[in-house]
């Protein structure tokens, strides 16, 4: 399995957020599964494939050529797919990968998280999608997903797509036994 891995290229204010990235790649790499994330060698980004690449697992990295100034590339990954833009990058990661987890990050985490999601709700991949809800860093998220639901503006069943634990093993179990819902695919993700 290939584990796309969203998350922030700064490790943020709490030490719980970068030992969950540790915690995360140690974890792919013990199940002997690979790594697909955004390529760089800083924050939680870097700390995630540093853990991954220690432990033996295969590593991609998809970075935009425009970014490459900003978020410097990880010297050590197995592959490094350099690509155009944004977009290009997020349906790469997409394509490449069986499933996603998400760590704490910023406005660019989340871009990614609900690109995945809306692809999802809309049947262009039925891939599981696993919040890793660090000392309950997506709370505040989720109160607004369940006020979404009970305002009509989100589907339960979407809103039930999202998988949530604070525990490494328990996210990457819930990978493994995700059961999609029955959504027409519409979409090639080739054509996306």
């Amino acid at each position: 399995m290939d584990v796309c891995v969203y998350c922030g290229s700064s490790p943020g204010a709490r030490p719980e957020y970068t030992e969950a990235a540790v915690e995360l790649g140690r974890g792919l790499a013990r199940r002997g599964w690979g790594l697909v994330y955004g390529g760089a060698s800083v924050g939680l980004m870097g700390t995630v494939a540093d853990a991954a690449l220690a432990g033996g697992a295969v590593a991609v990295g998809v970075l935009p050529r425009p970014l490459g100034s900003k978020e410097l590339a990880h010297p050590r990954l197995t592959e490094l797919v350099i690509v155009g833009s944004m977009h290009e990058r997020k349906a790469e990661m997409v394509r490449r990968s069986d499933g996603f987890v998400v760590l704490p990050g910023g406005f660019g985490t989340l871009d990614e998280t609900f690109e995945a999601l809306t692809w999802a709700q809309l049947g262009i991949h039925d891939k599981p999608i696993a919040l890793l809800n660090v000392v309950g860093y997506f709370d505040p998220l989720l109160a607004w997903m369940d006020r979404a639901v009970e305002d009509r503006l989100l589907r339960p069943q979407h809103r039930d797509m999202i998988l949530v634990s604070d525990d490494v093993e328990e996210i990457l179990d819930a990978l493994v036994a995700y059961d999609p819902p029955t959504t027409a695919k519409w979409l090639d993700l080739d054509q996306a």
